[in-house]
């Protein structure tokens, strides 16, 4: 299949096991002392994102008991009998919601093994469990899903910093307080599995781009499988482990800045491969939250590299490709 965003293209050519590369340094971040520090890491940031894109954030200002609390109310929801989660099912071609492996792959063809809840704020409509269901679960996944977007609008900050925008222009273009806001913060379980030999066709998420500006990820320690694949290395498939460090937030760079950068910021592909028989094979939790801009933003870079794409039409030609043809 041909898509008609570069993006898509690139992500369908792209869905063995390729080979792995450890020895590729995945850059831990410190932000502490932010403000006074503001020149040195807008230089380390800009330098992890334009060669790897990836990078681990370490003093970033959600606290650990924070980041347990929201892995403690994503348990509470995946923890729902599947008829109760089956009420809040992702509508067709939103951003919201419920799913269970329904997402797939352009490089692969096959479903992820995981589910996920999508909470993206102006889409909610019918799709929070109940206080009776999950009492205070809106109210805790909000507030988390605040402290992400201030870390996000921070790193962001020094990337516009660095493409001569205004300091706030991704702040701008990513305002909580319009109604066409889309960041999304997604909370994510895999399936248990009793682990494999060697990989094969069935991921747990197949190789990918993110669709959005800036991720966030945070992940248990010792829950593995996450990998990435710098694009310069794609054609030979090499790929490097992102050590799950609790303590630190993962960060990649998403299709929506590689192109409001004019390619100069780098998203890159990544994927999460099934547990071999000697690692742990329990179930795995991620949280990820996705800076994306506001849907009446446009995206152009400063070289005017690309035509310019609204940014909600760029997300619906990512999504419709990436689910089920029933869902898209």
């Amino acid at each position: 299949m041909t898509y008609s965003l570069e993006e898509l293209n690139r992500e369908s050519a792209v869905g063995n096991a390729g080979k792995e590369a450890n020895d590729r340094e995945i850059r831990v971040i410190d932000l502490s002392n932010f403000e006074q520090r503001r020149s040195e890491i807008t230089e380390q940031l800009w330098s992890a994102a334009t060669e790897i894109g990836f990078f681990q954030l370490s003093h970033h200002g959600i606290s650990k008991s924070e980041i347990d609390a929201a892995f403690f109310e994503s348990n509470r929801f995946f923890n729902l009998a599947t008829k109760v989660k089956e009420q809040y099912l992702r509508p067709k071609g939103i951003n919201a919601g419920w799913e269970s492996r329904s997402q797939i792959r352009p490089s692969t063809g096959t479903a992820d093994q995981k589910e996920s809840y999508q909470i993206t704020q102006f889409h909610m409509q019918d799709l929070w469990p109940t206080e009776e269901e999950l009492p205070a679960f809106q109210h805790n996944m909000m507030t988390f899903e605040n402290k992400c977007w201030s870390l996000g609008m921070k790193v962001l900050s020094c990337f516009a910093d660095k493409l001569g925008f205004e300091r706030d222009f991704f702040s701008n273009a990513h305002d909580p307080n319009k109604q066409d806001y889309q960041s999304t913060l997604r909370l994510l379980h895999y399936f248990p599995t009793e682990g494999v030999d060697q990989q094969e066709n069935i991921w747990r998420a197949g190789a990918h781009t993110d669709f959005d500006c800036l991720t966030l990820l945070f992940q248990h320690e010792g829950h593995g499988g996450l990998q990435v694949c710098p694009g310069k290395e794609i054609d030979s498939q090499s790929w490097t482990s992102i050590p799950p460090r609790s303590h630190v937030v993962t960060c990649n760079i998403g299709d929506m800045l590689m192109r409001w950068s004019d390619d100069r910021l780098k998203s890159n592909f990544h994927r999460v491969r099934m547990p071999l028989k000697d690692e742990y094979c329990g179930s795995r939790h991620s949280i990820a939250f996705f800076c994306q801009a506001n849907k009446e933003q446009t995206i152009q870079g400063p070289d005017n590299r690309y035509p310019p794409i609204t940014a909600k039409d760029f997300l619906n030609m990512r999504i419709q490709a990436n689910f089920t043809e029933a869902d898209s």
